[in-house]
């Protein structure tokens, strides 16, 4: 079925965005998952060609413009390119509702023109060694002291954690108040007591820095706080999930078209027993299988998209999209790896690495697991 998402507008930004892949990403990729992080010099570069910020009010740089389609534009070509390294998905479609919505005019002017220019890289620090899913298990606190919070505690699992110079820190402000003792707070860059800990060392996505970052005495400006009263950041937490958790969703669908179209050509010319293994029928019936379920999710995410941009993405449909389309993600690359053979473990091959790579989409952003109980939840059962 035709795919009738995108304007021309979104075609013509699809066009830069594959050029800047081609040109400053995939002949250094290989590199940086060596070195294991991306230089700061590509945030600039994509910075400069407006890969950043669709939402920003076009005063602080930004295009003004809400619509995830651009969003989507970004994190598919990145996908197409095999380019897991790159933090931008979190960077544009986690952190820009954060920077955009909960912030005053002040921390606008401090924050947005880095943030579209590339200068300043974000992060978002929930996850803690004893609290992943569990958002309200976290122990990291912050207490009121005058015009300043001490933050104590330790984050992990954190993206773009070594590069970030904004980090939104989830903390407790009142232990006894369950959901509503959370509050969000930025911690910047150099502040005294905020230390990162290791690169991690992960079995995937080598080139994207994943870091631990500690909290010792940190003293965090209430002019951080993000939002105007204190213990709302549970509840603000809840209202950006479905956006993120579209965002993997969107990924998911991409990084299995792209390694089914290679699967594709691969069978078309892969030799065994005189013939090519396209011919066979149970090849011909995986990847019939394969293209069909990976069409009824595009189409699926698709319309969340629209719902996005409509405002009228729910929690339930995310976390719908998400589980499915990770799974179906890690389904679909494990026997397109299989139909390579021996060559599909090597990471010469493109599959082999999108293998290694998709392994924590149904990890982070919340579990199936988790997925499937905000699911089960909406049946009032």
């Amino acid at each position: 079925m035709r795919r009738d998402l995108f304007d021309e507008e979104h075609l013509l930004f699809r066009e830069t965005v594959r050029e800047f892949m081609a040109r400053e990403v995939s002949p250094h990729h290989g590199q940086w998952e060596k070195d294991g992080i991306v230089p700061r010099e590509v945030w600039k570069k994509a910075g400069e060609l407006g890969m950043f910020g669709f939402s920003v009010p076009e005063e602080y740089g930004g295009a003004g413009v809400t619509d995830f389609r651009f969003n989507t534009v970004v994190v598919e070509e990145i996908i197409g390119q095999g380019a897991s390294g790159l933090g931008f998905g979190l960077h544009n479609d986690i952190m820009a509702p954060y920077l955009v919505d909960l912030t005053n005019d002040e921390q606008r002017q401090r924050w947005l023109p880095g943030f579209v220019s590339g200068e300043l890289i974000t992060a978002i620090a929930m996850t803690e060694p004893g609290a992943g899913s569990d958002l309200q298990g976290i122990r990291t606190t912050a207490v009121r002291e005058g015009d300043h919070y001490v933050v104590n505690g330790q984050k992990t699992f954190i993206t773009n954690g070594i590069n970030a110079d904004l980090v939104v820190v989830v903390a407790k402000t009142d232990p006894e108040a369950g959901a509503r003792g959370t509050t969000l707070l930025v911690v910047e860059r150099g502040m005294e007591g905020f230390n990162r800990g290791r690169n991690l060392d992960k079995i995937g996505m080598k080139a994207q820095d994943t870091a631990e970052l500690f909290f010792e005495n940190v003293r965090v400006p209430v002019a951080n706080r993000l939002g105007p009263n204190e213990g709302e950041g549970f509840f603000q937490l809840m209202n950006n999930l479905p956006q993120e958790r579209l965002s993997i969703a969107v990924a998911a669908v991409a990084a299995a078209e792209v390694v089914l179209a290679q699967t594709i050509e691969y069978c078309k010319t892969r030799q065994a027993f005189g013939r090519n293994i396209g011919s066979f029928q149970n090849t011909r019936f995986v990847l019939a299988e394969l293209a069909t379920e990976t069409e009824i999710a595009r189409h699926y995410v698709d319309k969340c998209i629209t719902a996005l941009n409509a405002k009228e993405l729910s929690v339930v449909d995310a976390a719908k999209a998400k589980w499915w389309t990770t799974e179906l993600q890690n389904k679909v690359i494990d026997r397109c790896l299989q139909l390579h053979g021996g060559y599909g473990y090597m990471m010469e091959y493109p599959v082999a690495k999108a293998w290694i790579d998709s392994r924590v989409q149904t990890i982070y952003g919340g579990t199936t697991e988790i997925m499937k109980e905000i699911i089960g939840r909406s049946f009032g059962i």
